[in-house]
């Protein structure tokens, strides 16, 4: 029974030992593997914490780069830093790397066309973020789409138009149309046509205008106002009167102007025709006898 004993400790014993061997060969074998993948993730951390911060940096100091691009582009230079340190980790430990980024790839191309209408919001928002064709407070046109833009988003703008609605317009919308931008110029111009009898005298008409014009401080001296005839229509003689104002004047100073025109038109005697045709000979038609049937000329 004693030696059956000894046996069985003996064979327990050496199990433990040849286990404990084999630790030790584990251990001396991914000694320098677990050391280079945790210093590695230092590292590596450190650098994404650096890059993420030197990019935020770099961007806020320009002034063409709107806040939301600073912080998504510095958020993404960092994640994707770390997703290299995490495969040169597991590279460490002899995973093949390459069938990993194979991997990534096919779910990336997988995510992207599932989400394709989503990603083109994306990179359309990037773009007008980065290119600034509006920003917030102007005024725009985009093939009908037209308001005031209240933010922009990396999937959509939020516009508020003329009545006081909110509006919410797809960035791919707004980047592949052309867009007229109200208010991103200082001046601007408006033409102010009106008809006038063609028995008024046209250089009094436009001496009215370019007092109104004058008289006016919104109005701008350089370029200087003109008043001259644009076209001799049906009805009336087209006087037009052009000029300029700072871009946010324009709108109110339009309005005023055509009333100020108006007014002075009627104090000085010239008149504002409307369409009317003109017919030459009698409007009197005689009366025309029914035409009889086959019967009545029959009879």
């Amino acid at each position: 029974m004693a030696s059956a004993s000894e046996s069985q400790l003996g064979q327990l014993l050496g199990g433990w030992g040849e286990a404990f061997n084999g630790l030790q060969v584990l251990i001396v074998t991914y000694a320098f593997s677990v050391i280079g993948a945790i210093l590695i993730l230092i590292v590596g951390w450190s650098i994404s914490r650096l890059l993420g911060r030197w990019v935020r940096s770099l961007l806020t100091r320009s002034h063409r780069v709107d806040p939301t691009v600073v912080g998504f582009f510095s958020v993404f230079v960092r994640y994707a830093v770390l997703v290299v340190v995490v495969i040169m980790v597991l590279g460490q430990f002899g995973v093949q790397t390459a069938s990993i980024i194979t991997a990534l790839g096919a779910a990336g191309l997988a995510i992207g066309l599932a989400l394709q209408g989503t990603l083109q919001n994306i990179a359309a928002g990037i773009m007008l973020l980065v290119l600034r064709p509006f920003r917030v407070g102007e005024y725009i046109d985009a093939d009908g789409v037209s308001g005031t833009i209240q933010e922009i988003g990396l999937f959509a703008t939020e516009l508020k138009t003329l009545d006081g609605l909110y509006r919410m317009a797809p960035n791919s919308q707004l980047w592949n149309v052309p867009v007229t931008n109200y208010s991103r110029l200082p001046e601007r111009r408006h033409d102010l046509v009106i008809g006038i009898g063609y028995e008024d005298d046209i250089e009094k008409a436009q001496s009215v205008l370019m007092d109104l014009a004058r008289a006016d401080s919104r109005v701008l001296s350089d370029p200087e106002p003109w008043a001259y005839v644009s076209e001799l229509g049906d009805s009336a003689v087209a006087v037009t009167l052009r000029y300029w104002t700072k871009s946010a004047d324009w709108w109110t100073t339009s309005r005023e102007m055509t009333k100020a025109a108006k007014i002075a038109f009627d104090e000085n005697g010239i008149s504002i025709p409307f369409p009317q045709v003109t017919y030459s000979g009698s409007l009197d038609v005689e009366p025309r006898e029914p035409e009889k049937t086959a019967s009545e000329q029959a009879q």
